[in-house]
């Protein structure tokens, strides 16, 4: 199975400002190195939860301290009330019984 480098970053914000958030959440430019991306909100709207994908670790930390991150975290500040984020290796599972792909 292919080794997987995943940043994943749960942010709590403001009531209401899901859409806000949204519109200041998206990098300019698309990062050196991101393969995919994923976000995911709670059913209440205040927790969202960015899943990206990497090529190396070495990109990933090379977009973290960039100039387009700093822009983009403080674009997002105003409707931030709590972040955590963190960095994982890893692979996808096999189910049995599911085809492989």
């Amino acid at each position: 199975m292919e080794e997987q480098f995943v940043w994943i970053t749960t942010r709590r914000i403001k009531p209401g400002a899901l859409g806000e958030f949204e519109r200041a959440w998206r990098p300019e430019p698309t990062p050196q190195g991101l393969r995919r991306a994923f976000a995911y909100w709670s059913e209440d709207g205040v927790e969202v939860m960015g899943v990206s994908f990497w090529d190396t670790r070495e990109s990933c930390d090379a977009y973290r301290v960039s100039e387009t991150e700093t822009r983009r975290r403080e674009a997002m500040s105003p409707w931030v009330v709590e972040e955590r984020e963190s960095f994982y290796r890893g692979r996808e599972l096999t189910i049995p019984g599911r085809l492989e792909r």
